[in-house]
Formats: C-alpha cells, sequence, structure tokens
C-alpha cells in the first residue's frame, strides 16, 4: 500500500492543468557580452614581433 506521502504527491499533480501558456516578453532581451580580448591581441603582437626580429636578426 502506498504511503501518505505518495499518495499526497499524486493527488497534487492531479490538480495540476494539463495546459500551459508561455506568454514572450514585452521588452526584447538583452545579452551583453564585455568580452576582453585585448590579451590575446598582445600576445599576437609579441609572437609576431619575436618572429619579425628573429627572421631579420641583421637588421636589428
Amino acid at each position: 500500500m502506498p504511503s501518505p506521502l505518495v499518495l499526497g504527491a499524486l493527488a497534487a499533480l492531479a490538480a495540476l492543468p494539463g495546459c500551459i501558456t508561455v506568454n514572450a516578453p514585452e521588452e526584447p532581451i538583452v545579452i551583453e557580452l564585455n568580452v576582453n580580448i585585448r590579451q590575446e591581441v598582445i600576445y599576437r603582437l609579441a609572437e609576431d614581433a619575436g618572429n619579425t626580429i628573429d627572421e631579420n636578426a641583421d637588421i636589428f
């Protein structure tokens, strides 16, 4: 025989309506992405500068 807790849960589920309504928000959803790419750019520039110096050691 099921416990009273299980019977109560089943009764609660049966009382829920079968239809769910989802409404779109009035205002648009805004997602702000503040991405800092400065570190990667500096790293790439430093790597390129290092390669240029290595390739042209005679002019530096």
